[in-house]
């Protein structure tokens, strides 16, 4: 009962007015191996965690019809909750076999609209093993670009990715323009460099997002490997990560939903 009522008030105050005065709630979240592992419960769940966003970046689809069926559902439990949603699933990557997924957005379409269905970047798909999607959304009229993108793993050297991934947005920065994601790296790690020197900011820093397996000291948390970047004519109002782990007893039942920690970015456009 006191893990429920805690959860609450943190999802309270980390969302309150989150969609007045323009105001816009991103949310990017790698839930893992999303797709027909979660039951009806789990995806419950989740939509209570993200149901206050405007916008939900979501990482880790599994490729397979499974992937898009979960989102499907997903979308559909939001929907019974006040607001109504609409859903984009990517195709799955142009990745080698074991690295094959799709991304997903899903988002509030009172205000916020689209004119197309977006696009994985194909001209990054012999630099990027899962290349990122990328769409446009229109909030009062006014553009933003927003892509999602889920590096390959740490041991890998998710580097080269990142370089040519940030180097292509650079030269493409015609609208204001949201990158959001697991990046397998933290936002110190030097390879951010050039981005950052160019204007755009983490939204979150030295904040730890990955979930691990058990306690250790009393902490659950691990690594700083997920976060929304922005350029600079987006305005941030506020922005963390939305912890519904709470305490170590709830590690295990946690991680049926993610290994991740939901990162959120509320902003405006200048």
């Amino acid at each position: 009962m006191i893990k429920h009522f805690l959860f609450s008030v943190v999802l309270l105050f980390s969302f309150i007015s989150f969609s007045q005065n323009g105001e816009i709630m991103l949310v990017s979240w790698n839930i893992q191996d999303f797709g027909q592992s979660k039951n009806s419960v789990e995806l419950e769940k989740i939509a209570e965690i993200i149901k206050d966003a405007d916008i939900i970046a979501i990482q880790e689809v599994v490729a397979g019809y499974g992937g898009a069926q979960a989102v499907a559902k997903l979308a559909d439990i939001l929907n019974r909750k006040g607001a109504k949603w609409d859903y984009i699933v990517s195709d799955p990557t142009q990745s080698s076999k074991y690295m094959l997924e799709r991304y997903a957005f899903i988002w509030k379409n009172k205000n916020i609209k689209i004119k197309n269905r977006g696009r994985l970047i194909s001209e990054l798909q012999d630099q990027i093993e899962r290349e990122p999607l990328s769409v446009d959304f229109y909030i009062n009229g006014k553009r933003f670009s927003l892509y999602n993108y889920h590096s390959i793993p740490n041991h890998k050297n998710p580097r080269p990715e990142i370089v040519a991934l940030t180097n292509y947005i650079m030269s493409n920065d015609k609208t204001p323009i949201l990158l959001a994601g697991d990046f397998n790296l933290s936002e110190n790690d030097a390879i951010f460099c050039k981005f950052l020197d160019n204007g755009y900011s983490p939204s979150i820093t030295n904040t730890k997002t990955t979930i691990k397996k058990k306690c250790d000291n009393m902490s659950y948390l691990n690594y700083s490997i997920d976060n929304i970047y922005s350029s600079k004519d987006i305005s941030k109002v506020s922005a963390g990560v939305i912890d519904f782990v709470l305490v170590c007893d709830e590690i295990e039942n946690a991680r049926k939903l993610s290994d991740h920690l939901p990162v959120f970015l509320k902003f405006s456009l200048n």
